[in-house]
């Protein structure tokens, strides 16, 4: 394309972002300012929702220079791109700092931050930000309250969860769709009403996903109806067959409950339809890179720091007598587990 604009540039970095190669849509962005195209608010609030994918704060703060910079900080959607990144990137301090500087926040506002903090585990702030969105007389919607909803469940806000689900449908005549019937299902599975949860299951036949499912699994495994638990296996294993998690899950259950039998059939079952099992993984940015770390593998890239790291606390730990020495010991243990390190 020989004449290019920033409309151009635009679709190609909302493009690459939607089809999830983030990585190309920052390379673009650094392309575009080389030959002398100015981002508009729409490019910003797109890099920032790449940002959040990749988890990268350094590059992340950069992008946020070049918003204050440049004036798009009073574009709500820029501002919402803001709290969504730097919740992603893991800094929930700088996501609120970027709420509090919207001087009139709108319902993805709030829903952001409510969000954010559902996120980080802070589910008392997520309903205390969403008291104070109604005080201000704006009408949550679906996905206001789906944030909500998953904030009491994640953190075990069992009346405060079922409160919200009765006023969403009675105050706000919002009818639930499937993810809220997943959090509905937790929160009564949480408080032992593995039956009641069962019920609605059963009440409502499209509530049957496989996340649904799982989280019936999860307090049925919790509260120990195994009878119940088996049923919601069957149904999760003829819906995603050659998915590895749901064995897993299903095989913990039985774990639990010491039938070691029925481990075993499960653990089988995985072996003849899944054709590999997702290793558990975690990233971690290091001078500006993000670098993935697969759960039993080696990365030659980290190698040196974690060699380096280990080196120095062997020297303390040899160093140091009695207590400290096992502490520095479970240092060692945690650098293991983090870079995921073979200790042979």
């Amino acid at each position: 394309m020989t004449a290019r604009n920033v409309v151009s540039w635009n679709t190609m970095i909302v493009g690459y972002r939607q089809h999830g190669d983030v990585e190309k849509a920052m390379e673009l962005l650094r392309e575009m300012r080389l030959q002398n195209f100015c981002p508009d608010e729409l490019t910003m609030a797109s890099i920032l929702r790449s940002c959040g994918v990749l988890s990268t704060y350094g590059e992340m703060g950069q992008v946020h220079a070049y918003v204050v910079k440049n004036g798009f900080e009073s574009f709500l959607s820029v501002a919402n791109a803001l709290i969504n990144a730097y919740s992603k990137c893991g800094s929930i301090d700088g996501a609120f700092q970027c709420f509090l500087s919207v001087a009139k926040p709108d319902l993805v506002t709030w829903t952001s931050i409510i969000g954010a903090y559902s996120l980080h585990g802070l589910s008392k702030e997520s309903i205390i930000v969403f008291e104070k969105m109604l005080a201000t007389g704006i009408k949550p919607d679906q996905i206001a309250f789906l944030g909500i909803l998953s904030a009491c469940s994640y953190g075990g806000l069992v009346n405060e969860g079922l409160h919200y689900f009765n006023i969403m449908m009675n105050d706000y005549r919002i009818v639930p769709d499937l993810e809220h019937c997943t959090y509905l299902v937790d929160l009564i599975g949480q408080t032992g009403l593995v039956d009641e949860a069962f019920n609605v299951l059963t009440s409502r036949p499209v509530s049957c996903t496989p996340d649904t499912l799982g989280a019936f699994i999860g307090a049925c495994s919790i509260h120990g109806n195994i009878t119940l638990a088996k049923w919601a296996a069957e149904k999760l294993l003829v819906l995603e067959p050659n998915k590895p998690v749901n064995y897993t899950l299903i095989s913990n259950m039985y774990a639990s409950k010491g039938r070691w039998l029925d481990v075993a059939s499960v653990r089988k079952m995985m072996t003849y339809h899944c054709d590999y099992k997702i290793p558990g993984c975690s990233w971690m940015e290091i001078a500006g890179n993000v670098n993935v770390f697969a759960s039993g593998t080696m990365l030659s890239f980290s190698t040196s720091y974690v060699d380096e790291a280990l080196l120095l606390a062997s020297r303390f730990a040899s160093e140091m007598a009695g207590g400290r020495a096992e502490e520095l010991h479970g240092l060692q243990r945690i650098i293991l587990g983090h870079g995921c390190l073979d200790e042979n």
